[in-house]
């Protein structure tokens, strides 16, 4: 019984295909609209995890306070100097005895071309300023040669450590690039290593990455005010509160702050930030269910007024079943079917369009392919629940249809 009502009710969607699509249009649409809003959403999240752990879960970051930012209710205070210097990033790593590798590193540029022989990149290379610990502070690894010593670092060498994608550009056909010669700006480099590749998010990649030694960095790139930042990876993640308050109370007296005054820097813990925006996701999050649900309302007004109009189109079929034998809980079964399948048929649509829809953002941000299960789940759901809501009561109708008068009609 459960398949012939089912086929009947596929044979009355063929019948009406018309007033059928545009409502599996209608409500394709508002799960699109959910389904696609919550898939970006979950692609951004991805993204932020992908960035945090890649710096380290158990990394912060002393940095200058330029900026007054605000993400929603969290707000970062304003600073009073405008920069950190290099003889305050120095003074705070001599000062800072404490069970955690300490990383001084600055920005050189970040639209720089590197060239070797006939090869070169596009002029849009970020080149970091860095001493020998920056490779383990900021998460990275290295895949051949070495990194800096501590010797690089103070005899101002010209060596570059260069990110995967460069090598693959520079030194195509698995060509070995240590020891080799590339161009930076106006200087010249070796290679002594290459970064193991990380792969990009947030709009960010350590494969196009350029690091060279800080003391290099002042001479070829230096600048009015060139602002350094210092990473500090305690030796242990039970150690990261410690660490902080001691690094903040150290980098206090490097400032010559006297106690009343506010510290006029930022400790950024790598998962800081992560936080802060996903907290503000949870509003886009509640406006996309609120857009789908309101979507939903009118797909199931919609789709009553079409189960509606095909009661009364099949007043006399439904005569003549009844006249046959058929039970008013067969009729109604009928005309409920109907309105779930088309309920679902809607919900299909809009979970493939919306998984495309939302999954731009993972392309744009350069994170793998999203299938947002609970959300396709919750999609499913409330489709089943349309279809029930609005094909109830054109069923009930259906069904307490006189099959005397029935006949009658027309």
């Amino acid at each position: 019984m459960f398949r012939e009502n089912l086929k009947v009710s596929l044979q009355a969607i063929r019948t009406n295909r018309l007033r059928t699509i545009l409502t599996i249009f209608i409500i394709a649409f508002g799960i699109m609209a959910l389904v696609g809003i919550l898939t970006a959403i979950d692609s951004i999240e991805k993204s932020f995890t992908n960035q945090l752990t890649r710096m380290g879960a158990n990394t912060f970051v002393i940095e200058s306070r330029g900026m007054n930012i605000q993400i929603g209710n969290q707000k970062r205070r304003k600073k009073n100097y405008t920069f950190i210097n290099y003889r305050q990033a120095e003074a705070f790593k001599e000062k800072f005895v404490f069970p955690a590798d300490v990383s001084i590193w600055a920005w050189a540029t970040g639209m720089a071309t590197v060239k070797y022989e006939s090869n070169k990149t596009n002029p849009n290379i970020p080149v970091v300023g860095a001493d020998d610990g920056y490779v383990n502070t900021a998460g990275l690894e290295i895949e051949q040669g070495r990194n800096f010593s501590a010797d690089d670092v103070a005899n101002n060498r010209n060596y570059v450590v260069i990110g995967s994608e460069i090598a693959g550009k520079l030194f195509p056909n698995k060509t070995d690039p240590i020891d080799k010669i590339v161009t930076i700006g106006s200087g010249r480099y070796k290679v002594i290593g290459t970064l193991k590749t990380k792969g990009s998010s947030m709009g960010m990649s350590t494969d196009n990455l350029c690091i060279i030694p800080y003391s290099n960095m002042r001479q070829y790139f230096s600048r009015p005010n060139m602002n350094y930042s210092i990473n500090i990876k305690p030796n242990s993640a039970t150690l990261m509160d410690a660490a902080m308050g001691e690094a903040e109370g150290v980098f206090r007296i490097v400032r010559n702050l006297d106690p009343k005054d506010e510290s006029d820097f930022n400790l950024n813990r790598s998962d800081t930030l992560v936080e802060i925006l996903l907290s503000s996701l949870k509003n886009i999050r509640f406006a996309a269910i609120v857009i789908g649900v309101i979507t939903l309302f009118g797909a199931v007004i919609g789709l009553m007024n079409i189960m509606l109009v095909s009661v009364t189109e099949r007043t006399r079929e439904i005569g003549i079943r009844k006249a046959m034998g058929a039970k008013s809980r067969i009729i109604k079964q009928q005309f409920l079917f109907e309105a779930i399948v088309i309920g679902q048929l809607g919900g299909a649509f809009g979970i493939i369009l919306g998984i495309l829809i939302g999954n731009v953002v993972s392309l744009l941000l350069k994170t793998s392919f999203v299938i947002p299960w609970e959300w396709i789940g919750l999609g499913v759901v409330l489709c089943f629940v349309v279809g029930i809501v609005s094909g109830y009561f054109p069923a009930e109708k259906a069904a307490k249809q006189d099959p005397i008068e029935a006949l009658r009609y027309e």
